[in-house]
């Protein structure tokens, strides 16, 4: 992590985090056409579930980016036995969490189900896809975290390998269960749950097997003050920008319900769709991010600058890419995953004007780690909450009354935009940090001290 050559280190540690996502991705897709397949209100009830997702999504990579940072530090500081400590009770910590979800989600079910947009058509689907998926809360959070800390102590491969498992298991289970055991929609929810928890258990039988800091009963600590805030400062930032994201797919339903049934389905395909940038983006950031923690730990900051560079310049050039193709070819992508005629048209619109300013969202986005894994908590919260909610709720308030549904297919590009300009001066920011620490580590004087004391 902190000799061998910075591009193809990032590279090799992108590329099972790329293949995880895009697999994740994939699976995203199926479960898409597999439950369009049952009419519109069904596939809008995909759309509905999204917030729920989100929610369950931001324990886990709040809880995985917390002790993942951590524990990279940690390593990166040669001190193992508190990165084991970090690993057990974070896995520990991130059960009970998900358990209080499935419970209180399940009392809640309707409210949260009209609060995330659902029409009267959808809410029965909704209901019955959501109910089910709450039930594997505790082991989809604990899957993420696990998943996060392999990443940090940089086994991604080990990590991809569970991940892909699930995933693939998933596709092949559920046009089984939706058709072949009759349970519709229901079998949808059932399949991703199943799966979930083998991924989980295949993550923990990793770890046990290669992870550097292998979960065991004698690392069970109380919960301290430090140790809940060194979580804190690392994983608030991704647990507000999940949270945010359920806030954007609400805002974003909310402003197409007046449009009816056919404008929540067009906005849940697209969003699966332009997903698949957006994975490719976070896996080249995730691939950066044990080298910040190792390097930062170690005091190596010139390495880190270089890797911000590489990573953010790959990730504009491969989604700059994939956005060409998805802008050309907008109609007939749509058009796999709903034969509805008003769905493609509304969605077409929306998958162009998102294909043009997907590429530069790789850069907020890889900022966003970056302040993150450095403990700049506050400014990393930030930037994150900018394109999924400080940004697009005002977004979202002000476009869809001025321009109909028109408004409703800008209000994320536009977001991306704005979020976009408000990342170059936080990047230019910490990199004149990291330019500074690099300087005065090869005067003898230390570095970032203060940003370490943050930090830890």
């Amino acid at each position: 992590m902190t000799e061998e050559p910075i591009r193809p280190l990032i590279l090799s540690l992108a590329a099972p985090s790329i293949a995880s996502n895009l697999v994740t991705s994939l699976y995203n897709l199926c479960d898409t056409f597999f439950v369009g397949s049952l009419g519109t209100s069904a596939e809008g009830a995909i759309g509905i579930s999204f917030v729920v997702m989100t929610a369950i999504q931001a324990v886990g990579f709040g809880m995985g980016q917390g002790t993942g940072n951590a524990i990279s530090r940690y390593l990166g500081a040669r001190q193992r036995e508190r990165a084991c400590v970090m690993a057990t009770n974070g896995l520990v910590w991130t059960l009970a969490i998900g358990a209080l979800i499935a419970l209180v989600g399940n009392v809640l079910i309707e409210p949260i189900c009209r609060l995330a947009g659902s029409t009267e058509t959808i809410l029965p689907y909704a209901k019955t896809f959501v109910g089910i998926i709450l039930l594997g809360a505790p082991f989809m959070c604990s899957s993420l975290m696990l998943n996060m800390q392999l990443r940090f102590e940089g086994e991604a491969l080990h990590s991809m390998i569970a991940i892909v498992t699930g995933a693939l298991l998933n596709i092949a289970l559920e046009p089984l269960l939706i058709y072949g055991a009759g349970l519709g929609i229901a079998g949808s929810a059932i399949a991703t749950v199943v799966c979930q928890f083998v991924s989980f258990s295949i993550l923990v039988w990793q770890i046990q097997r290669v992870g550097i800091t292998p979960l065991s009963p004698k690392w069970l600590r109380r919960p301290t003050r430090s140790a809940l805030r060194t979580i804190v400062n690392g994983g608030l930032p991704s647990f507000v920008r999940q949270c945010m994201l359920g806030v954007a797919t609400t805002l974003l339903n909310g402003a197409a319900r007046p449009f009816g049934d056919a404008a929540i389905a067009a906005l849940a395909v697209v969003q699966r769709i332009a997903g698949i940038g957006n994975y490719v983006q976070i896996g080249i950031g995730q691939g950066f991010q044990p080298v910040i923690g190792y390097n930062f730990g170690a005091r190596i900051y010139g390495r880190i600058r270089e890797g911000y560079r590489f990573s953010v310049g790959t990730a504009f050039v491969a989604v700059a890419l994939m956005g060409v193709f998805s802008f050309a070819f907008a109609p007939q992508l749509v058009g796999l995953f709903s034969s509805d005629p008003e769905v493609i048209g509304i969605g077409t619109l929306a998958l162009r004007v998102e294909s043009v300013t997907l590429p530069i969202t790789g850069t907020a986005m890889i900022t966003n780690f970056l302040l993150q894994t450095m403990g700049r908590m506050w400014r990393a919260t930030v930037l994150g909450a900018c394109r999924l909610g400080l940004v697009l709720g005002p977004v979202v308030l002000v476009l869809p009354p001025l321009l109909g549904l028109l408004g409703v297919q800008l209000a994320q590009p536009v977001t991306d935009v704005i979020t976009f300009l408000v990342a170059l001066p936080m990047a230019a920011s910490a990199l004149r940090d990291l330019a500074r620490g690099e300087h005065e580590a090869g005067a003898g004087k230390g570095g970032l001290a203060e940003g370490e004391r943050e930090a830890c």
